[in-house]
């Protein structure tokens, strides 16, 4: 069967590879649709510390039931799937924990182990999401989850306003979520497109931090005390420090991404303000049952966050306009059809 492998930073082929071999304990499915992430671009680019190579990525995915041979709950031929792409080895403090999502052994599709950029994989059933959604809705499942788990995370209320970094995938999932909660969002990017996107989403304020004063329209929005919650969901050291300056006193910082660098901090405001900055990875079952509801409830703006869908044979091509010009996507998806 076909795939598409990177080799190496900046190459990426289409090869034939073997069959995936079928267990009882597995599901065959047929690949639909995969979506490209910031973790695929930082792959392809070299600097995705967590990857090697050569490596098969993807793992944003929606797939249909081939065959599955369990004996109880078994799915049926021709089930629409969305996937989970995380392992879990049960048996280490998180895990033991009751927190899959941040297993010290997780390896996840295209990462640590070869994703779905191919035309058949075969996945445990427990990570698999039936769900009467398009199959471009199922893609967008796991991005989703991400922001939705940041959002539990960072324990968000109807009391509380959110200032989000980043309207990428993951951070339209922030938006969607704080939003469901009846919180009052503030959208951070550099990009008037992506920022109106993120309202259609469910923000209601904005700032354009390349052409607006970030701090002051941040004070003018809280009433001069921050807000509540800074979520940051792009990975650079700049806001990573931002979000630590700008969230409110007493305040809840929680970072997705991670900055490629290490970040000098003023840690004076980690005390005085007395914060709770936590990490966010991955996603729980309960974030994957949210973004269904979501997206069946039909309130995200599924086609205008999707700005190019593309064959197989065109992928490594998109991967390579998408790294020359990352500003002129949204989100990314192969067509496996």
């Amino acid at each position: 069967m076909r795939a598409l492998v990177l080799r190496k930073p900046g190459q990426a082929d289409l090869e034939t590879i073997a069959d995936p071999v079928l267990t009882d304990t597995n599901v065959l499915l047929k690949v639909r649709f995969v979506g490209f992430c910031g973790s695929d671009l930082n792959s392809y680019r070299g600097l995705n510390p967590l990857v090697t190579y050569p490596r098969i990525l993807g793992h944003e995915v929606s797939a249909t039931v081939v065959e599955d041979l369990g004996r109880e709950g078994a799915l049926s031929a021709g089930t629409n799937v969305s996937v989970s792409p995380y392992t879990n080895c049960r048996q280490c403090s998180s895990c033991l924990r009751g927190r899959p999502n941040a297993c010290q052994f997780n390896q996840t599709l295209g990462v640590q182990r070869d994703g779905a950029l191919t035309e058949f994989i075969v996945m445990p059933r427990e990570k698999l999401y039936p769900a009467k959604l398009t199959l471009k809705e199922l893609c967008l499942v796991e991005p989703l989850t991400v922001g939705f788990h940041a959002v539990t995370r960072g324990r968000v209320t109807a009391n509380d306003t959110v200032a989000i970094w980043g309207c990428g995938g993951v951070g339209l999932g922030v938006v969607a979520a704080a939003s469901s909660r009846r919180a009052r969002t503030i959208c951070i990017d550099v990009d008037n497109e992506k920022l109106g996107l993120a309202r259609m989403a469910g923000a209601q304020l904005s700032i354009n931090s390349t052409r607006e004063p970030l701090h002051e329209r941040l004070m003018e929005m809280t009433e001069g005390r921050g807000p509540d919650v800074a979520i940051e969901a792009i990975g650079t050291a700049a806001t990573f420090r931002a979000a630590v300056e700008e969230v409110a006193f007493t305040g809840r910082v929680v970072y997705i991404g991670y900055a490629k660098e290490p970040v000098s901090y003023e840690t004076r405001l980690f005390v005085q303000k007395e914060l709770d900055i936590v990490g966010s990875r991955n996603a729980q079952p309960t974030d994957f049952e949210a973004v269904i509801k979501l997206l069946e409830a039909q309130t995200f703006p599924v086609d205008q966050a999707v700005s190019m869908v593309v064959p197989l044979e065109q992928a490594a091509d998109a991967l390579r306009s998408w790294s020359d010009n990352p500003s002129r996507f949204r989100k990314i998806m192969v067509n496996m059809d």
